[in-house]
């Protein structure tokens, strides 16, 4: 059978007060709205269509990597005219259409796939996701009959005193029949507290005609939705004890969860210890048997196996087995470092490569630089690679030994096996097995304090 997905994502958000869209905001880093998209497609519901309204071109540009469909909803008049707005990309479908809503991220795969089944295997026209709770606030409630079945959805502004009662809350999730669904959205009226279109008000009339509606509790975690600040940090907190305890029943030591970072897309092969502090963004992929010490950052990058990282930064960037990071390097964005590497403290690499067993221990700055294998770097080495215009590649070969306050001003190569006396500036290429010195003859001038007072 046919399945598609429409995510609501054209609401602005006011109670963040936020110039960025609210399905936009991140949590666990990576937008609300993307969540569900992807959680979606994990889900079976290839054919995806997001409603955008509000910040509609932001929405957009998040998005559309995702090979999404849009439908515009101009003028938000409730959820039912937004669904009103996606008629076209429903138009001549048969199947089921999966609703949900893009400022809620919490949602499970298996619940969409367990919602998706009871509906289609009880050939239900409506199914309800719905969850209990004790203090039901303003949600809307779901009415039953005597028999258990449901009779329709009241909005919080238009329940009676013994419908506000109800525990069960609607929570804003459904699938549909979509033919069903269609010929609902044309009766729809907004004769209501709001004076706007509910999408709820579709299950009333299905069941006035006699269709089969059906609801699926589920943990009201799943269901939150995000519209303020403290509930996108609510959020945020809830997926990542996800994420974290996901990690650990794979074979991931992380020494305090609560206070480590990691984003929905991070993979971490097993032994690796992570201690508090880090942050792992993006795809990023940690290898087996790592450590990463406390307050690491680390963004789309790739750390293969036996690696250790002590309080430093990472940005899409490769780092090869065996290799030391930090304490407080700074690895920039297109570095490749090489296996059994060292990269120091103070350290900064930009754009360069590394070869395997080369040694920059400490408070030296690598630019622009294809560097071999075997090298070691003395202290406070720079490469210059602008000139305040332009910037310039310097090429170092193997088994090269840069002395301390080196500088190598670029465009410039060192061949192999070669050494560059400390203090020097190298402006000329250095040839294969040669000492290069590039700094003024020591001269002493006895008595000089005394004559100078």
């Amino acid at each position: 059978m046919y399945k598609c997905s429409i995510i609501l994502a054209a609401g602005e958000g006011k109670r963040m007060k936020s110039e960025t869209p609210k399905v936009l905001h991140k949590v666990c880093g990576k937008e609300m709205v993307n969540h569900v998209i992807d959680i979606m497609r994990k889900s079976g519901l290839e054919d995806v269509n997001v409603i955008i309204g509000k910040g509609a071109d932001k929405v957009k540009a998040s998005t559309e990597s995702r090979n999404v469909s849009f439908s515009v909803q101009n003028e938000q008049l409730g959820t039912g005219h937004a669904v009103k707005c996606a008629a076209d990309f429903l138009k001549g479908k048969q199947g089921t259409v999966a609703i949900f809503t893009g400022d809620a991220p919490l949602i499970k795969i298996e619940t969409v796939e367990k919602l998706l089944k009871f509906h289609e295997d009880e050939g239900f026209k409506a199914t309800l996701l719905t969850s209990v709770v004790d203090d039901a606030a303003a949600y809307g409630r779901v009415i039953r009959n005597e028999q258990g079945q449901v009779e329709k959805i009241v909005e919080f502004k238009d329940c009676s005193k013994e419908e506000a009662e109800v525990k069960e809350i609607n929570a804003g999730m459904y699938c549909f029949d979509i033919e069903s669904l269609l010929k609902s959205l044309e009766k729809l009226n907004n004769n209501n507290a709001q004076g706007e279109f509910y999408l709820t008000d579709v299950i009333e009339i299905l069941k006035n005609e006699n269709k089969p509606i059906g609801a699926m509790p589920t943990e009201f975690e799943e269901t939150l939705g995000v519209n303020s600040r403290v509930e996108l940090a609510q959020a945020d907190k809830i997926l990542r004890k996800r994420i974290n305890k996901k990690h650990m029943e794979n074979g991931v030591t992380i020494i305090d969860p609560e206070n480590t970072y990691i984003g929905s897309e991070v993979e971490i092969g097993n032994d690796t210890i992570i201690y508090p502090g880090n942050v792992l963004e993006g795809k990023t992929f940690i290898g087996k048997n790592c450590i990463l010490y406390p307050n690491s950052r680390i963004q789309d990058s790739v750390l293969e196996d036996n690696i250790n990282v002590q309080s430093s930064v990472v940005l899409e960037s490769r780092i090869g087995e065996n290799t030391t990071v930090g304490p407080f390097a700074y690895i920039r964005p297109e570095s490749v470092i090489g296996k059994s590497a060292r990269i120091g403290d103070f350290v900064e690499i930009k754009k360069s490569t590394i070869g395997d067993n080369t040694k920059v221990s400490h408070l030296t700055y690598i630019g622009d630089a294809e560097v071999g294998s075997k090298c070691n770097f003395g202290c406070g080495t720079v490469v210059v690679n602008y000139d305040g215009k332009k910037k310039y590649k310097t090429i170092i070969g193997n088994n090269s030994f840069i002395g301390c306050n080196t500088n190598l001003v670029s465009p410039v190569e060192v061949e192999d096996n070669t050494f560059i006396a400390a203090g020097s500036t190298i402006t000329d290429k250095v040839p294969e097995g040669s000492l290069a010195i590039a700094r003024a003859r020591q001269v002493n001038i006895k008595g000089w304090v005394e004559k100078n007072k």
